[in-house]
C-alpha cells in the first residue's frame, strides 16, 4: 500500500472512529503532502462518512456515534474547501442544496448530520443554521442558484413552518424552480405528501438517498 493509500485510510478510520482532532489534522496533512483535496474528501473522509451511515442503518451506530463522525467530516471540510478549486468543485458537485432548520426551531443536531451527509456525497451545501427565516431559504436558494431547498424541523410547533415556507415559494412564483425535502423528529411522509414537499427524510441517509432522487428526476 502507498504513502497516499495509507493516508486515504487514515482519513476514513479517523471519521469512524470519531476522532475530530485526527481528522483535522489529517486533512492539513493532506494538504502538506500535495494530495488533491477532492480525492482526500472522496475516497477518504467521504467514505468514512459514507461507511457509518451503513452502520447506522444496521443499528451498530448511535446517535452519539454519527454526531461524532459527522463532526469529523465539517472538521475535514473546513480545512479542505478553501483549497478546492471552482471548476474541480463544481465538476464534483451534484448541485446546491440550501439547509436549515425552520424558523422558531433552534435545534441542529439533525440538520447538521443531513448537512454533512450531503456534502460528502456530493452536494455543495449551504447551510443556514437554526432558526431560519422563510425568506432566506428562499433568497439564498434564488442567490446561489440552487436546485434543493431541505428544511428541517424538531418540534410540532414550528413544522407548519415548513408548510409556509412552500405556500410562500407559490406566492413567489418560484415554486417550480425547487424540490424541497422535509424532515424532522415529528415529520412524516404524511405531512410531507399533505404540504406539498418534494420529498421527506426519516434520517440522514433517507434524506441523501431522497435528495440524489429528486434530482436525478429533474
Amino acid at each position: 500500500m502507498s504513502a497516499k493509500d495509507d493516508l486515504l485510510l487514515s482519513m476514513k478510520t479517523s471519521v469512524v472512529d470519531g476522532n475530530r482532532a485526527e481528522s483535522e489534522r489529517l486533512a492539513r496533512e493532506s494538504l502538506q503532502a500535495g494530495l488533491d483535496p477532492l480525492e482526500s474528501i472522496d475516497k477518504g473522509f467521504a467514505a468514512g462518512i459514507q461507511e457509518v451511515g451503513v452502520l447506522w442503518e444496521n443499528g451498530d451506530y448511535f446517535l452519539p456515534e454519527l454526531v461524532a463522525s459527522a463532526e469529523c467530516m465539517k472538521a475535514a471540510m473546513a480545512v479542505l474547501e478553501p483549497a478546492l478549486s471552482a471548476s474541480s468543485r463544481q465538476a464534483s458537485r451534484l448541485g446546491k442544496a440550501v439547509i436549515g432548520t425552520i424558523e422558531g426551531d433552534i435545534h441542529d443536531i439533525g440538520k447538521n448530520l443531513v448537512s454533512a451527509m450531503l456534502q460528502a456525497h456530493g452536494f455543495e451545501v449551504l447551510d443556514l443554521g437554526a432558526d431560519v427565516k422563510l425568506e432566506r431559504f428562499i433568497e439564498k436558494a434564488e442567490a446561489e442558484s440552487a436546485r434543493l431547498i431541505c428544511v428541517s424541523a424538531l418540534l410540532t410547533t414550528t413544522m407548519v413552518n415548513q408548510k409556509r415556507l412552500i405556500e410562500l415559494l407559490h406566492q413567489r412564483n418560484v415554486r417550480s424552480k425547487y424540490k424541497v425535502l422535509v424532515g424532522g423528529a415529528p415529520v412524516n411522509q404524511a405531512w410531507a405528501d399533505a404540504i406539498g414537499a418534494d420529498g421527506y427524510g426519516e434520517n440522514a441517509m433517507a434524506a441523501v438517498r431522497a435528495a440524489m432522487a429528486l434530482l436525478a428526476r429533474g
